[in-house]
């Protein structure tokens, strides 16, 4: 969850409450065939240290992805991964959640590769009820390549929370009380794949892939889950109110979380869908809410 800080202060709280536990401390060394199975290309996922790390590995014929054995309504859902390192034009790493029909709700991660020295690029946006066209951009403020990153979502009925390294870059708070829909009654599988995107990932599509370079390599491990499994027919969760992200401490960001949202905001951030007058003279609803951050 969001700070080490704020773990440690929730942890005191609820343990002396006897309410309910505080989010458990991520293990680093979960094994990738405890929660999630290749989904294509098996022979382009390669496995290490019993394989609690893995390389999705990309090429000319084809790149790679997995999913979760189980589908989630509601949890916190996290990887380490460092990215295709060098020149990576082209390629597009995600890391993303998505149920399973046409109308489908999704909350996506995508690091857009870039041509050697640039910066990469990571695009989130969270469809609902099949619609997304909610993109955010940022610059990263470190080198995703040189070492492994901390990628979570945070996912209750009150908000999605993206974070980088427990520093939150975007929140999507339900808003259904100005008409906008929220994912709330499909379950989500969750996914990550390294793929081939050179029509559009790089600068718009005008940067191809130098498929010299290939191999191209994104490495994984900490394959966390902690969210309410349930059938892919479920409509709510039977423990709903009862997990700690359901609790009042996760509904909302804290005022240190929203001053690292800020500064992630003005220092960061490329592109927000809310101001984009081009695509969208009229703003969805929810903006509203984006602009009060």
């Amino acid at each position: 969850m969001a700070s080490f800080l704020w773990t440690l202060c929730l942890s005191a709280l609820f343990l002396a409450s006897g309410v309910i536990s505080a989010p458990p401390k991520r293990p680093i060394d979960v094994p990738f065939g405890r929660n999630y199975v290749p989904t294509w290309a098996f022979d382009h996922i390669k496995y290490f240290n019993g394989g609690s790390e893995i390389q999705l590995v990309l090429d000319k014929y084809t790149g790679t992805g997995f999913q979760s054995k189980g589908s989630y309504l509601f949890g916190h859902f996290s990887m380490h991964i460092k990215m295709v390192p060098g020149d990576s034009a082209g390629t597009v790493t995600a890391f993303y959640l998505s149920s399973q029909n046409s109308e489908h709700d999704e909350i996506d991660f995508e690091f857009l590769g870039n041509r050697t020295g640039q910066p990469y690029i990571l695009q989130t946006n969270v469809y609902t009820g099949g619609k997304g066209d909610k993109e955010q951009r940022i610059y990263l403020w470190f080198d995703p390549t040189k070492e492994f990153h901390t990628y979570s979502v945070l996912w209750n009925m009150y908000q999605i929370v993206f974070l980088v390294d427990d520093v939150p870059i975007r929140v999507f708070k339900n808003s259904k009380d100005l008409g906008v829909r929220f994912p709330f009654n499909q379950p989500m599988k969750i996914y990550s794949s390294l793929w081939n995107a050179d029509d559009w990932a790089t600068r718009g599509g005008l940067e191809k892939t130098d498929w010299s370079k290939a191999p191209f390599i994104a490495s994984y491990k900490g394959f966390h889950v902690d969210g309410c499994e349930v059938s892919v027919n479920a409509k709510f969760c039977e423990t709903q109110g009862k997990r700690w992200w359901d609790q009042k401490a996760f509904q909302d960001l804290d005022a240190y979380q929203y001053r690292r949202l800020r500064w992630v905001r003005q220092k960061y951030t490329i592109y927000n869908y809310c101001n984009d007058r081009a695509r969208f003279p009229t703003p969805s609803p929810e903006c509203k809410r984006d602009r009060d951050i």
